[in-house]
């Protein structure tokens, strides 16, 4: 049975998605981009800026489920600019310091809105 998980804390959905659902002990969270919940708009900056705003957004949906990020166990990031990389990866190793997930980056043409990052994740128990 699939559960769809919602919580005010990060962005509303932008589309016909759900931010997260979960079956059989699994988490699937859509990919989140840097909107800052509180007003419904993008952060301002810079990839840094940008990324550390999404993993907020992870952990929020993270919590709501009852999970933390020592549950996820895959990662994907999408980039507007692989020049962006290594910024990326300085804020997003912060949230996985020990036991990192399996992660895949990748370097898109566009992001929705115009952001420079969106992250999806996956999560088990």
């Amino acid at each position: 049975m699939k559960k769809i998980i919602y919580t005010k804390n990060a962005p509303e959905a932008v589309g016909p998605y759900s931010q997260a659902v979960e079956t059989n002990g699994t988490l699937y969270i859509s990919g989140q981009i840097p909107i800052n919940p509180l007003n419904g708009k993008i952060v301002e900056g810079g990839i840094k800026e940008q990324t550390e705003q999404v993993m907020k957004n992870i952990e929020a949906i993270l919590k709501k489920a009852g999970y933390t990020f020592d549950n996820v166990v895959k990662s994907t990031c999408l980039l507007d600019d692989m020049d962006n990389f290594a910024a990326m990866n300085e804020v997003y190793a912060k949230y996985y310091n020990t036991n990192p997930p399996a992660r895949a980056a990748f370097g898109v043409v566009k992001l929705p809105l115009g952001v420079k990052i969106e992250i999806e994740t996956i999560a088990t128990k």
